[in-house]
């Protein structure tokens, strides 16, 4: 029986996909995006954090035995809200066999797998097949530029992508507005251009930035070098992907 690491369990969830989740946080991402809301969550290993209510760890070793008779505890309240889980993260892939092993214990249940993509294809078809909805993260529709603000290159989450788009899975591309670095007119456009007439994409959602997160990076011990203005307005345009028959929506 496998172990993983969980930062955090949000219970009765409204925000993660439809109706009432339980939303777990897998500790570990490959990627170091300068705009990362979950700070804590970068780290594999659990870690001290530091905050004005004193100190506290942000990770833990479950058992995927353990984590499946915590989620199937409230199952029958998630069906009853029409809901189910999400694995986020931190980078959920990350730890695949896990997430695949707990999956594998639940009750019937909707599970929606909220990824950066950036995973070999075996891991992430390992838990895509399991989902029935996926929130596909996209950021940067151009290599060079993907590299410079998250660590890696976009070539394997497009790959997986493509993957993706010959599942039987649906899926929603989630774009992270961030001022002057994704939110940009070629950037938003190069992304409807290649989602265009992709099979089993059902909308692409823009999430505008939020300040609040460079406060978490103190208490996690790091510093939050940004690379961009937060104070510039966000460029929130949908209109691209409407142009390109994509539903697309701010939230």
């Amino acid at each position: 029986m496998l172990k993983g690491v969980v930062f955090d369990i949000k219970e009765f969830a409204v925000h993660d996909g439809p109706g009432i989740r339980m939303t777990i946080f897998m500790k570990g991402c490959p990627l170091h995006c300068v705009w990362c809301h979950n700070p804590e969550g970068m780290s594999p290993q659990p870690q001290v954090i530091r905050g004005a209510g004193g100190e506290r760890t942000a990770g833990q070793f479950v058992t995927s035995a353990e984590l499946a008779s915590r989620i199937n505890d409230l199952a029958d309240l998630l069906k009853l809200g029409e809901g189910g889980v999400t694995f986020s993260g931190g980078e959920p892939l990350a730890q695949a066999d896990f997430v695949a092993e707990v999956v594998d214990q639940l009750e019937p249940l909707h599970i929606l797998l909220d990824t950066s993509g950036f995973a070999p294809e075996r891991d992430f078809q390992t838990v895509a097949s399991r989902s029935h909805l996926i929130f596909f993260d996209l950021k940067l529709i151009d290599s060079k530029a993907h590299a410079n603000y998250t660590g890696v290159s976009n070539e394997i989450i497009l790959r997986n992508l493509k993957t993706l788009t010959r599942m039987p899975v649906p899926y929603v591309i989630r774009v992270p507005l961030i001022p002057g670095v994704t939110d940009t007119r070629e950037n938003l456009s190069g992304m409807a251009r290649h989602l265009a007439g992709m099979r089993g994409l059902e909308r692409v959602d823009l999430l505008p930035y939020n300040k609040a997160a460079g406060a978490k990076y103190a208490a996690c011990g790091m510093n939050f070098s940004p690379q961009f203005d937060e104070n510039a307005p966000v460029h929130a345009d949908t209109a691209c992907f409407e142009s390109a028959g994509i539903e697309a929506r701010i939230l």
